[in-house]
Protein backbone atom coordinates (compact mmCIF):
# COMPACT_ATOMS: atom_id res chain seq x y z
CA UNK A 1 0.00 0.00 0.00
CA UNK A 2 0.92 3.40 -0.77
CA UNK A 3 -0.13 6.45 0.79
CA UNK A 4 0.58 10.38 0.47
CA UNK A 5 -0.44 11.46 3.64
CA UNK A 6 -4.07 10.27 5.24
CA UNK A 7 -4.89 9.52 1.36
CA UNK A 8 -4.07 6.10 0.18
CA UNK A 9 -2.50 6.25 -3.28
CA UNK A 10 -2.12 2.37 -4.23
CA UNK A 11 -3.24 -1.07 -2.49
CA UNK A 12 -1.49 -3.62 -4.20
CA UNK A 13 -2.25 -8.00 -3.19
CA UNK A 14 0.38 -9.87 -3.50
CA UNK A 15 0.11 -13.59 -4.76
CA UNK A 16 3.89 -14.35 -6.03
CA UNK A 17 7.18 -13.65 -4.71
CA UNK A 18 7.30 -11.02 -1.87
CA UNK A 19 10.49 -9.61 -2.41
CA UNK A 20 10.04 -9.56 -6.26
CA UNK A 21 6.83 -7.89 -5.58
CA UNK A 22 7.61 -5.59 -3.01
CA UNK A 23 10.53 -4.38 -4.88
CA UNK A 24 8.49 -3.37 -7.64
CA UNK A 25 6.07 -1.18 -5.90
CA UNK A 26 9.07 0.74 -4.30
CA UNK A 27 10.53 1.26 -7.53
CA UNK A 28 6.69 3.01 -8.45
CA UNK A 29 6.58 4.90 -5.78
CA UNK A 30 8.91 7.40 -3.76
CA UNK A 31 8.74 6.43 0.10
CA UNK A 32 10.82 8.37 2.69
CA UNK A 33 9.41 6.03 5.26
CA UNK A 34 7.51 2.34 5.64
CA UNK A 35 5.78 0.10 8.20
CA UNK A 36 5.93 -3.72 7.96
CA UNK A 37 3.59 -5.68 9.71
CA UNK A 38 2.77 -9.53 9.88
CA UNK A 39 1.10 -12.21 11.44
CA UNK A 40 3.16 -15.12 9.57
CA UNK A 41 6.53 -17.07 10.59
CA UNK A 42 9.42 -15.08 10.51
CA UNK A 43 11.24 -14.91 7.29
CA UNK A 44 14.44 -13.79 7.98
CA UNK A 45 15.06 -13.44 4.08
CA UNK A 46 12.07 -11.01 3.51
CA UNK A 47 13.66 -9.44 6.78
CA UNK A 48 17.29 -9.02 5.27
CA UNK A 49 15.49 -7.58 2.02
CA UNK A 50 13.78 -4.72 3.92
CA UNK A 51 17.11 -3.11 5.08
CA UNK A 52 17.87 -2.73 2.09
CA UNK A 53 15.51 -0.14 0.74
CA UNK A 54 16.72 2.70 0.35
CA UNK A 55 14.08 4.42 3.06
CA UNK A 56 13.39 3.04 7.00
CA UNK A 57 11.19 0.65 6.99
CA UNK A 58 9.79 -0.10 11.15
CA UNK A 59 8.43 -3.10 11.74
CA UNK A 60 5.25 -2.84 14.02
CA UNK A 61 5.41 -5.62 16.87
CA UNK A 62 2.42 -5.28 19.39
CA UNK A 63 3.49 -4.16 22.97
CA UNK A 64 6.86 -2.09 21.53
CA UNK A 65 5.91 0.07 19.03
CA UNK A 66 4.37 3.25 20.09
CA UNK A 67 0.57 3.20 19.11
CA UNK A 68 -1.86 6.02 19.75
CA UNK A 69 -3.94 3.38 22.01
CA UNK A 70 -3.21 2.42 25.34
CA UNK A 71 -2.76 -2.05 25.20
CA UNK A 72 -4.40 -3.65 28.10
CA UNK A 73 -4.13 -7.03 26.72
CA UNK A 74 -2.25 -9.31 29.50
CA UNK A 75 -0.03 -10.48 27.06
CA UNK A 76 0.73 -7.59 24.60
CA UNK A 77 3.67 -9.25 22.28
CA UNK A 78 1.24 -12.25 20.94
CA UNK A 79 -1.59 -9.53 19.96
CA UNK A 80 -1.27 -9.56 16.23
CA UNK A 81 -0.53 -6.57 14.36
CA UNK A 82 -3.54 -6.95 12.02
CA UNK A 83 -6.03 -6.87 14.79
CA UNK A 84 -3.83 -3.96 16.55
CA UNK A 85 -3.84 -1.98 13.21
CA UNK A 86 -7.60 -2.72 13.10
CA UNK A 87 -8.74 -1.00 16.34
CA UNK A 88 -6.26 1.88 16.51
CA UNK A 89 -8.18 2.56 12.69
CA UNK A 90 -11.42 2.11 14.14
CA UNK A 91 -10.74 4.29 17.43
CA UNK A 92 -9.56 7.00 15.17
CA UNK A 93 -12.69 6.93 12.82
CA UNK A 94 -15.11 7.14 15.89
CA UNK A 95 -13.46 9.23 18.75
CA UNK A 96 -14.53 8.68 22.03
CA UNK A 97 -16.89 6.15 21.15
CA UNK A 98 -17.04 2.03 22.67
CA UNK A 99 -16.29 0.20 19.43
CA UNK A 100 -16.16 -3.38 18.46
CA UNK A 101 -14.36 -4.20 15.41
CA UNK A 102 -14.97 -7.92 13.31
CA UNK A 103 -13.03 -9.30 10.92
CA UNK A 104 -14.19 -12.11 8.92
CA UNK A 105 -11.04 -13.69 7.33
CA UNK A 106 -9.20 -16.93 7.51
CA UNK A 107 -10.44 -16.26 10.75
CA UNK A 108 -13.03 -14.02 13.00
CA UNK A 109 -11.63 -11.78 14.89
CA UNK A 110 -13.48 -9.76 17.35
CA UNK A 111 -11.89 -7.11 18.97
CA UNK A 112 -12.96 -4.29 21.59
CA UNK A 113 -11.24 -0.49 22.10
CA UNK A 114 -13.30 1.47 24.66
CA UNK A 115 -14.36 4.94 24.23
CA UNK A 116 -11.29 6.10 25.95
CA UNK A 117 -8.75 4.37 23.65
CA UNK A 118 -8.07 1.01 26.01
CA UNK A 119 -7.62 -1.70 23.83
CA UNK A 120 -9.47 -4.02 26.24
CA UNK A 121 -8.78 -7.53 23.94
CA UNK A 122 -10.83 -9.94 22.20
CA UNK A 123 -11.56 -13.24 20.61
CA UNK A 124 -10.73 -16.03 17.92
CA UNK A 125 -12.77 -17.91 16.09
CA UNK A 126 -12.69 -20.13 13.20
CA UNK A 127 -14.10 -18.46 9.38
CA UNK A 128 -15.87 -19.42 6.80
CA UNK A 129 -13.12 -21.85 4.90
CA UNK A 130 -11.41 -23.09 8.00
CA UNK A 131 -15.06 -24.53 8.86
CA UNK A 132 -15.90 -26.14 6.11
CA UNK A 133 -12.52 -27.40 5.35
CA UNK A 134 -12.79 -28.88 9.30
CA UNK A 135 -16.22 -30.48 8.68
CA UNK A 136 -14.77 -32.23 5.70
CA UNK A 137 -11.85 -33.51 7.54
CA UNK A 138 -12.86 -34.59 11.20
CA UNK A 139 -15.55 -36.79 9.13
CA UNK A 140 -15.70 -39.46 7.17
CA UNK A 141 -18.36 -38.36 4.89
CA UNK A 142 -19.12 -35.19 4.85
CA UNK A 143 -17.67 -33.40 0.96
CA UNK A 144 -15.78 -30.13 0.79
CA UNK A 145 -18.32 -27.56 -0.37
CA UNK A 146 -17.49 -24.46 -1.44
CA UNK A 147 -18.45 -21.39 -0.07
CA UNK A 148 -20.17 -19.63 -2.64
CA UNK A 149 -23.72 -21.12 -3.83
CA UNK A 150 -27.28 -21.48 -2.60
CA UNK A 151 -28.25 -20.63 1.20
CA UNK A 152 -31.67 -21.79 1.68
CA UNK A 153 -32.61 -21.23 5.58
CA UNK A 154 -32.29 -24.90 5.50
CA UNK A 155 -30.79 -27.06 3.57
CA UNK A 156 -32.17 -29.40 1.33
CA UNK A 157 -29.43 -31.86 0.74
CA UNK A 158 -25.95 -32.15 1.91
CA UNK A 159 -23.71 -29.32 0.31
CA UNK A 160 -26.71 -26.67 1.27
CA UNK A 161 -26.78 -28.08 4.67
CA UNK A 162 -23.16 -27.74 5.17
CA UNK A 163 -23.05 -24.12 3.54
CA UNK A 164 -25.68 -22.55 5.08
CA UNK A 165 -25.16 -24.30 8.61
CA UNK A 166 -21.68 -22.99 8.56
CA UNK A 167 -22.82 -19.35 7.06
CA UNK A 168 -25.50 -19.07 9.48
CA UNK A 169 -23.84 -19.97 13.09
CA UNK A 170 -21.11 -17.39 11.95
CA UNK A 171 -24.37 -15.08 11.40
CA UNK A 172 -25.12 -16.17 15.06
CA UNK A 173 -21.98 -15.79 16.31
CA UNK A 174 -21.98 -11.94 15.19
CA UNK A 175 -25.47 -11.21 16.05
CA UNK A 176 -24.74 -13.20 19.93
CA UNK A 177 -21.27 -11.01 20.38
CA UNK A 178 -23.13 -7.59 19.26
CA UNK A 179 -25.80 -8.40 21.57
CA UNK A 180 -23.96 -9.29 24.53
CA UNK A 181 -21.54 -6.11 24.19
CA UNK A 182 -24.43 -3.64 23.22
CA UNK A 183 -26.11 -4.36 26.61
CA UNK A 184 -23.04 -3.40 28.56
CA UNK A 185 -22.09 -0.50 26.00
CA UNK A 186 -25.58 0.49 24.26
CA UNK A 187 -24.07 2.84 22.23
CA UNK A 188 -21.31 0.34 20.85
CA UNK A 189 -19.99 1.22 17.14
CA UNK A 190 -19.52 -1.97 15.09
CA UNK A 191 -17.07 -2.18 12.48
CA UNK A 192 -17.40 -5.33 10.13
CA UNK A 193 -14.52 -6.33 7.67
CA UNK A 194 -12.69 -8.66 5.82
CA UNK A 195 -12.66 -10.51 2.69
CA UNK A 196 -15.42 -13.04 4.01
CA UNK A 197 -17.78 -10.42 4.93
CA UNK A 198 -21.37 -11.67 5.46
CA UNK A 199 -22.73 -7.91 4.03
CA UNK A 200 -25.86 -9.25 3.22
CA UNK A 201 -27.17 -10.60 6.43
CA UNK A 202 -27.01 -7.09 7.42
CA UNK A 203 -28.31 -3.68 7.62
CA UNK A 204 -26.70 -0.51 6.81
CA UNK A 205 -28.15 1.02 10.34
CA UNK A 206 -27.32 -1.66 12.64
CA UNK A 207 -23.39 -1.82 11.32
CA UNK A 208 -20.58 -0.12 9.94
CA UNK A 209 -19.46 -1.75 6.64
CA UNK A 210 -15.99 -1.19 5.83
CA UNK A 211 -13.68 -1.99 2.72
CA UNK A 212 -10.98 -4.75 2.74
CA UNK A 213 -8.45 -1.65 3.86
CA UNK A 214 -9.63 -1.38 7.55
CA UNK A 215 -5.81 -2.53 8.33
CA UNK A 216 -3.89 -0.98 5.78
CA UNK A 217 -5.51 2.56 7.11
CA UNK A 218 -4.66 1.51 10.63
CA UNK A 219 -0.70 0.61 9.90
CA UNK A 220 -1.01 4.13 8.25
CA UNK A 221 -2.39 5.64 10.86
CA UNK A 222 0.43 3.93 13.51
CA UNK A 223 3.32 5.18 11.32
CA UNK A 224 2.18 8.65 10.87
CA UNK A 225 2.16 8.50 14.93
CA UNK A 226 5.60 7.33 14.88
CA UNK A 227 6.79 9.86 12.54
CA UNK A 228 4.92 12.45 14.60
CA UNK A 229 6.76 11.54 17.93
CA UNK A 230 9.74 10.89 16.11
CA UNK A 231 9.58 14.54 14.57
CA UNK A 232 10.67 12.89 11.62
Amino acid sequence: MCFDGNNMVEFVKVTGSRIEATAEFCRNHTFSIGICSSVAAEDPTFEQFLDTLPFEVIRLQSGITPVPVTISYKTPLTLGTDRLAAVVNASCRSPHQDILVIDIGTCITYDFIDSEKRYIGGNISPGVLMRLKALNHFTGRLPLVDADGDLPEMGYDTETAIRSGVTQSIKYEIDGYVKTMRNKYPSLIVYITGGGCLKHHYTESNFIFTEDHMVAEGLNIILQYNKEIRKI
